[in-house]
């Protein structure tokens, strides 16, 4: 009985590991049949362990010309969340939430819609990234991705543009050059673990995927320097804003572009996008008497006056049809250069005049008004110029002092420019050079886009133009000491779009400079927006920042100098003593009505005196260069030039950092350079 039992137990035992060995060789089979046959199996598999990120390449560097560090890429941490992982989603997103500084439903929106790899704060800091690593939150983690970084802070911020954060080129040289800048996109293969935490994959050399490189043309410690210089006058005028161009007549490129108000590209999200455009480039203005110049270029040029001939400006107004032209007083008979010195607007419409429309707009579109500068600059505007077809006697007649026209700054400065080179035009140039990856720097071509006058006629004008930094002119303010400047100052009314009538209280400052004047290295604009008070010509708040910001540029290029107005002269008394029957009739220039053998008899008065420059009885000094110094050293060097040093932190090591920058002018008494030290590292 127990024998057929055991034989019984036996049987059933048998048979089981049958039905086991049958079912493991059918499992076996069906996991042969989805990894051989069908690859469905592994890759679900392998989905649920592995994942693809698709990450930005580095951009590229944005350097000055002399290779300091404006625009870098670096590391920065993000959070992201795999939503399907995530669980206790009400809790985990609390938690997220005060460590992020976020609203608990806006993470909640954030991921209502997204089953996969989604991003919920970006570019987060290193003790935020921290907390929530300690979190250990399935489904939440940290990925590094490249983060736009402007050392500088605000330093040339409109012309730079800044990157955004999914690393896309927006505004300025940033989205210029952006096709150049990007990195190709780096798609990462990595696994994940039960909790859906990233695991480290194969890395990767970033410089692979990196973007290409730029010098800039402008110069890091000018464009310090210029921007210094026009808060200042912002501050002193009370002006709405303002801005500087300086540009090297020969090769078109721009050296510094200061603009007010700026801002700080490292915090774009917290900025209207409207206040990071550069109005260099895309903001319009009247460029008022600063015309002036390329009127009478264009008239030298087609020959219709000659530099000595007389221009009878009379009682100080004339009448065109529409409109009454006035002169700030009586000037009588001035020369051609005399018109351009005391900027007498009767005198520039019988200039206009005498040219015509046709071959005056001609000019102008020669010199760049009315297209784009060429720079490649983005949403650069072409300014308004309209068609000389279309004008009026009255729109030619004060389209002669500026009015009636819309230009921008940078087209004004390479017009400026033009002058300076002789008559050729030059394209702005505002990348130097520029490498790809792991490549070496190729420089790029200044462009000349041709002949606009004839070198004497540049050269000429340029002449003129230096009597406006006369004694007797109305750009006194602008003078340098020991260095000739050319100039023509501009005061500009801007349009109420209201009534559409111009401003009695609202002008655009202007005053666009060459110095030296016999060797052209600069050409350079200057504008101030609504300048407040009784002194808000160009020639009262804009040549002063000329001054200011030439005199630092020109020592950096080794020209040492100083602002140093020139007190105001009385003008000679100019007599022509000529027979009506000799003088041209009508409405040409002089317009003398006086009866048959009369004679023209004219004294020529000056504008009113500008405020004169505040000056110190010390003499200017160009500050060096401490970096690198030590203490003992900075003081050996600041006392060859009588400074004072300030020293910021511990005085040991080597100077970091200082301020002013190296090359700024100091005038005056003020002569204190604070210095900020870090001491060296040890070796081992």
């Amino acid at each position: 009985m127990r024998s057929q039992a055991l034989r019984s137990a036996a049987v059933r035992v048998g048979t089981l590991r049958l039905l086991l060995l049958g079912l493991f060789l059918v499992l076996a089979a069906r996991a042969g049949q989805l990894t051989v046959v069908s690859t469905e199996g592994r890759l679900q598999g392998n989905r649920q362990i592995q994942t693809q990120l698709s990450l930005p390449g580095a951009r590229g560097l944005i350097l000055d010309r002399g290779h300091k560090e404006l625009a870098l890429s670096v590391d920065a941490p993000s959070v992201y969340v795999l939503p399907q992982l995530l669980n206790d989603r009400p809790r985990s997103l609390a938690k997220l939430a005060k460590i992020l500084e976020l609203d608990r439903r806006h993470l909640e929106r954030r991921i209502a819609d997204h089953k996969g790899f989604t991003f919920i704060a970006r570019w987060v800091s290193d003790a935020q990234a921290k907390r929530v690593s300690e979190l250990a939150l399935p489904g939440v983690g940290i990925e590094r991705e490249p983060r736009r970084v402007y050392p500088a802070g605000r330093l040339a911020a409109p012309l730079l543009g800044f990157a955004d954060i999914d690393g896309r080129g927006v505004r300025g040289v940033e989205q210029m050059m952006d096709d150049w800048l990007k990195g190709a996109p780096r798609r990462l293969a990595v696994e994940r673990d039960a909790t859906g935490r990233l695991l480290c994959g194969r890395p990767l050399d970033p410089r692979v995927a990196a973007g290409g490189d730029l010098v800039l043309t402008i110069d890091a410690g000018l464009q310090a320097q210029a921007e210094a210089a026009l808060t200042r006058a912002v501050e002193e005028s009370g002006a709405a804003g303002g801005l500087v161009i300086s540009v090297d007549p020969k090769t078109g490129d721009v050296l510094s572009l200061a603009e007010s108000p700026g801002f700080d590209p490292n915090r774009f999200r917290h900025i209207e996008y409207t206040q990071t455009r550069s109005r260099a480039f895309l903001d319009v203005a009247e460029p008022g008497s600063t015309f002036k110049a390329f009127l009478v270029a264009a008239a030298l040029e087609a020959g219709d006056i000659t530099q000595a001939e007389p221009i009878d400006t009379g009682e100080g107004w004339m009448r065109v049809p529409g409109k009454t032209i006035r002169d700030h007083r009586a000037y009588g008979v001035l020369d051609i250069a005399g018109v351009l010195r005391v900027s007498s607007n009767v005198g520039a419409v019988q200039i206009a005049q005498r040219l015509g429309p046709e071959r005056y707009s001609a000019s102008l579109g020669r010199l760049g008004f009315g297209v784009t500068t060429g720079s490649g600059f983005p949403d650069e505007s072409a300014g308004l110029l309209r068609d000389w077809r279309k004008w009026k006697p009255v729109d030619h007649a004060t389209l002669a002092y500026g009015q009636g026209v819309s230009v921008t700054a940078m087209q004004l400065a390479m017009a400026t420019a033009t002058l300076a080179a002789g008559g050729e035009r030059m394209r702005p140039r505002l990348v130097l050079a520029r490498r790809r990856a792991l490549g070496r720097w190729q420089q790029t071509r200044p462009v000349s886009l041709g002949q606009a006058i004839s070198r004497e006629t540049a050269q000429l004008v340029v002449g003129m133009l230096e009597t406006v930094v006369s004694g007797t002119g109305t750009g006194r303010l602008a003078a340098l000491a020991d260095v000739r400047v050319a100039g023509k100052t501009g005061t500009a009314q801007k349009l109420e779009r209201e009534t559409g009538r111009y401003s009695q209280d609202r002008y655009t400052a202007w005053f666009i400079g060459i110095a030296p004047a016999d060797d052209p290295r600069l050409a350079i604009v200057v504008a101030l927006d609504e300048p407040k008070g009784v002194s808000h010509t160009g020639g009262s708040v804009a040549a002063p920042l000329f001054a200011r910001v030439a005199a630092a540029q020109l020592a950096r290029l080794g020209i040492l100098t100083r602002p140093e107005p020139i007190p105001a002269e009385p003008i000679p008394t100019l007599t022509v003593e000529r027979s009506v029957d000799e003088a041209p009739q009508g409405g040409g220039i002089g317009g003398d009505t006086r009866p048959p053998g009369a004679l023209a008899a004219t004294t020529i008065r000056p504008e009113p005196t500008p405020t004169p420059l505040e000056s110190g009885s010390l003499l200017s000094v160009l500050v060096p260069d401490f970096h690198g110094e030590s203490l003992a050293a900075a003081r050996r060097l600041a006392a060859i030039d009588r400074l004072d040093l300030r020293v910021r932190g511990s005085d040991r090591g080597s100077v970091v950092n200082q301020s002013p920058a190296p090359g700024t002018i100091l005038a005056g008494s003020e002569r204190t350079v604070e210095l900020s030290f870090a001491a060296a590292r040890e070796e081992g």
